[in-house]
């Protein structure tokens, strides 16, 4: 189907609109096919983008369900269209679960390091995405099909595939995320599974992820199937949640220059003591005039009295209260500039406080102490952050819906990626010159008193940032479950990934079931792992992939300075593309190097099954382009000299013959290439039509798509040549001659045997034949004839064990060999062994023949079987081009022409060709003896005489010569070397 566009588009009232005018009549032919300018203006007038959700493909789904209802002209504008929805996607749970524990461990600078090589990968990438935005009309579906139609259908279904995966691992994040609020800091004691030993703490909080996860997904998943619109309308309530979080944490840090907030952490020695299960930081406490033991006593001590035996350590060191949130003037920036990395289980200390010795690391993990619940590193925590930048596509997923998508989409996302990049600058900053460090490092706050950290520092109350932080995660989870399906929707009905079209089905009012099925279960696997922490670097990969291409598509588009390249955003150049590019791959392997394996790994999988099966859609692509430069320079690169012997394969032209309803006659000669080619070289297919093309043009196309028909079932994969000529001599001449470009040119043509020449009253078809002999010697072009070409096998048999027979006569440069090894290499022929016969004359060595051959062989690197078969010279004499088939009595063997082989014999014996025909009846009879049961028979075939007058004895003589034999190769040499024995 053509693209929905009105420069292509021409609807039936048009065509049968008659042209009245008279000032236009010299145009008046050209009205059909090519409308008025007066027209054309008017349809551009009136093109409006279909609505985002109405309809996500710019095709007309013709196909399926009513016609559509008319949508109303888009009206939405930067702010509410792209600003807004970036704003929401970018800032989210990263920001309030993970940023402060980032800070406290990498330190402010490097923190600020991350920052910077995350939110300039998504500037970059958002420039790029700009100059495609800008570069024309942008279609309703945003960023897949920008990228889909910049780079081809194989590179747009690996980047929306790896684009839904992203988001579909986004949305686990998100519920993750919800659900670590809700059982973290909002209602603990709704866990289902807790633990009774210390280290059963882990597994037990992951198992309530798990469930409590997936009984979320199904909730989301059941509002998104039913309400899909309500989801859309509490957009704005969600956004409004994190934009008060933010300032709520803008105004606590404002407010901690005046009062700090009261959130002490206890301290044993230098060590962080969780203080969910004590209020009173003291080892004792004087009650009554009395000496009693604390809470915190009983939990390092083995009993309540004062002479119980206590932990070492806790007897070493005192017991301090250090305030948590000292407030942005009190100079702790100084001391959370460096980074704190290290292993699971290590104790959270502050090195600025004395310790005493007497700790004991098999008793520690049993005592209250804050500890690092995963290993963490720089690269680790890249691609935990990386997320909290992504989102920088949402507005330009909202293309239909913007009033001038052109304008909103670069201004909005740029605007929208500055304002998020100076909020979480600054909050690294404000972060680390507000917190100490020991309670940055304590990632669920379990020292003030299980409060969410980033929440401590809030004004009025940690609840703002609690319950906002909640809804936020719950709504980007929602979005991400309503955006992800619709994606694989439009991914699906876009045709180019055949085995997820039944995704491309819903309801009847367009609502992807099968898509949110399918994302719900991918979702799942992300909620299974359980781990905020593992599963943000998992999509972390695909969004760099993502951005990736996309930086990809604008520096192809652009290099390769395409007339329809004319971005209108001024301030891109193809260098910020390539820097773009390399950032996103560098960030892929820093951040986890066996996820951008993986994430590559199935990016390429699907590129490569796309092109498998064969991507039929012409989007004007930058990768088409690139691949015609690439093209060009290469043909340039190939016209310089001729092609070494080591390089040499067989460039084929095939022949091919038709019948009356254009259908290919010998399908079997395909299946020969394929399995001679192996999808390597050049396959020109040709076929020769008698006539006019003025008056042959429509069966030419036909004939041409029938040809490609049987190349794609047979799996020849090359080009289709079709000629029209007033002749068939001439039409093979000029295929012959002309075929094939620059230095990528056939050296070999292929060919079936003329079986019915005998038969045929027109002896014009035989003599074509002879006469294509010659032009391919005259032209130095190799020669294969295929005798019984339809008993040949197909590509989905396998031949048993059995052999390839080659009978050398005479050196051909070496194609006898290189044939049968080019043929082995196929599945079809891979259990045949090799036979080599070479002919001795009566005064040869045949023991030495044998051994020359065998050394020969040897150097060739080539398995095979060698036998020498003597015959007499007079036997063989007729096989070489000077001494044979010099046909000086032609007139008594067109007598004997349809006699027995033995009557024929007979009476040819006193003409002066008797001796020819005994030779090709002797090398026959040699032949049939030892290769009947071959598999294959390669022969080195003969040239036609000089003397056009011996044309028809010369067919009697190649009849006579295979005579008895199934599958024949005639091979005819070149007349250069296609083999040697040098490395």
């Amino acid at each position: 189907p053509k693209e929905n566009s009105p420069f292509i588009n021409s609807t039936d009232h048009d065509k049968n609109n008659s042209y009245d005018g008279t000032n236009m009549a010299l145009f008046e032919e050209e009205m059909d096919s090519n409308p008025m300018v007066a027209s054309l203006l008017n349809k551009l007038a009136n093109y409006t983008n279909l609505s985002q959700g109405a309809q996500e493909h710019e095709e007309a789904d013709e196909d399926e369900g009513p016609k559509k209802k008319a949508v109303k002209s888009p009206q939405m504008g930067t702010f509410m269209g792209v600003y807004l929805p970036c704003l929401q996607n970018i800032l989210g749970v990263i920001l309030f679960l993970r940023l402060t524990w980032i800070v406290g461990t990498a330190g402010i600078l490097e923190s600020l390091v991350i920052v910077g090589l995350c939110c300039s990968c998504t500037m970059l990438t958002a420039i790029s995405m700009s100059a495609i935005a800008t570069n024309g009309v942008v279609p309703a579906g945003g960023s897949y099909y920008m990228i889909s139609r910049s780079l081809g259908p194989e590179f747009g279904g690996a980047v929306g595939l790896c684009f839904f995966l992203g988001t579909t691992f986004a949305g686990s994040m998100y519920i993750l995320g919800t659900i670590e609020i809700l059982l973290t800091y909002i209602v603990p004691a709704a866990a289902i599974f807790k633990a009774e030993k210390k280290e059963d703490e882990a597994g037990a909080l992951l198992n309530n992820m798990r469930v409590y996860g997936t009984c979320c997904l199904t909730l989301m998943a059941v509002v998104v199937f039913v309400g899909v619109k309500y989801v859309n309308k509490l957009a704005l309530v969600f956004l409004a949640c994190v934009i008060l979080s933010i300032i709520a944490i803008y105004a606590g840090v404002i407010k901690t220059i005046f009062e700090p907030p009261d959130f002490p952490v206890c301290m044993l020695g230098n060590r962080t003591l969780k203080n969910n299960d004590f209020d009173k930081c003291l080892k004792t406490d004087i009650i009554d005039n009395l000496t009693v033991t604390t809470a915190l006593w009983k939990l390092f001590c083995d009993s309540p009295e004062l002479n119980a035996t206590c932990n070492e350590y806790f007897s070493n060191n005192n017991v301090t209260l250090m305030q948590g949130i000292p407030g942005l003037t009190s100079g702790v920036i100084s001391e959370n500039m460096w980074s704190e990395y290290g292993p699971q289980g290590m104790l959270v200390e502050n090195r600025r406080v004395p310790s005493f010795g007497g700790s004991d690391p098999s008793q520690d993990i049993y005592m209250p102490y804050v500890v690092n619940d995963i290993t963490s590193f720089f690269t680790l925590l890249v691609g935990i952050y990386f997320p909290s930048v992504t989102g920088i596509m949402a507005g330009s997923n909202r293309s239909g819906d913007l009033r001038d998508a052109q304008r909103s989409i670069p201004i909005g996302t740029i605007l929208a990626i500055t304002t998020t990049s100076i909020i979480y600058v600054s909050c690294v900053i404000l972060f680390g010159a507000c917190i100490e460090g020991v309670l940055l490092r304590d990632k669920f706050g379990d020292s003030v008193k299980g409060n969410l950290v980033i929440g401590t520092l809030s004004w009025p109350s940690p609840w703002v940032i609690v319950i906002g932080s909640f809804f936020s995660c719950c709504g980007a989870g929602l979005q991400s479950l309503t955006g992800a399906p619709r994606l694989l929707q439009a991914i699906a009905r876009d045709g180019i990934v055949p085995f997820l079209q039944v995704f491309g089905h819903g309801k009847a009012n367009g609502e992807p079931t099968w898509a949110l099925l399918l994302t719900a279960a991918i979702c799942e696997i992300g909620i299974l792992i359980a781990s905020l922490d593992s599963v943000a670097p998992i999509l972390s990969m695909f969004f760099l992939m993502c951005y990736l291409f996309v930086n990809l598509a604008c520096a192809v588009q652009t290099l390769l300075r395409t007339p329809n390249w004319r971005p209108r955003f001024k301030y891109y150049h193809w260098t910020l593309s390539f820097l773009g590019m390399s950032l996103c791959l560098a960030l892929m392997f820093i951040s986890s190097w066996y996820y951008a394996i993986i994430a590559m790994v199935i990016a390429g999988c699907i590129y490569k099954y796309i092109e498998y099966r064969g991507a039929e859609k012409e989007w004007g692509d930058g990768i088409r382009g690139l691949s015609l430069n690439a093209a060009r320079y290469a043909l340039i690169r190939l016209e310089e000299a001729p092609p070494h012997t080591k390089n040499w394969r067989p460039q084929m032209l095939v022949l091919l013959n038709l019948d009356s309803d254009q259908a290919v006659k010998h399908p079997r000669l395909l299946s020969l290439t394929t399995q001679l080619k192996a999808g390597k070289g050049l396959t020109i297919v040709g076929y020769v039509l008698e006539g006019t093309y003025l008056t042959k043009e429509t069966e030419a196309k036909k004939a041409e798509q029938n040809i490609k028909s049987s190349m794609s079932a047979e799996r020849t994969k090359g080009f289709c040549h079709v000629v029209v000529s007033s002749n068939l001599r001439d039409g093979v001449s000029h295929l012959i001659q002309s075929a094939g470009l620059g230095g990528m040119k056939h050296n070999t043509v292929l060919m079936a045997w003329p079986g019915t020449w005998k038969q045929s009253n027109d002896p014009q078809s035989w003599r074509n034949f002879i006469e294509t002999i010659r032009e391919t010697t005259a032209a130095h072009l190799a020669l294969l004839v295929a005798k019984n070409v339809d008993s040949f096998p197909t590509n989905q048999e396998r031949l048993g064990e059995g052999t390839i027979d080659v009978w050398w006569v005479v050196h051909d440069g070496g194609m006898l060999m290189l044939l049968p090894f080019l043929l082995r290499q196929h599945k079809v022929w891979r259990k045949c062994k090799m036979r080599i016969f070479t002919v001795a004359q009566m005064d040869d060595n045949s023991i030495q023949m044998k051994k020359d051959l065998q050394m020969f062989l040897y150097h060739l690197r080539l398995n095979a079987e060698v036998e020498v078969v003597e015959m007499h010279d007079n036997d063989i004499s007729a096989f070489t081009y000077e001494k044979t088939l010099v046909m000086e009595q032609r007139s008594q063997m067109l007598k004997q022409m349809h006699l027995s082989r033995t009557e024929r014999e007979r009476e040819v014996k006193n003409q002066s060709n008797v001796r020819r025909m005994h030779t090709a009846v002797k090398l026959n009879e040699v032949v049939v003896n030892k290769s009947q049961g071959a598999h294959l028979v390669l022969l080195n075939m003969p040239g036609p005489p000089k003397n056009k007058g011996g044309d028809e004895n010369y067919m009697e003589f190649l009849e006579v010569l295979l005579e008895g034999l199934n599958r024949v190769l005639l091979v005819r040499g070149g007349g250069r070397e296609v083999i040697t024995i040098y490395s």
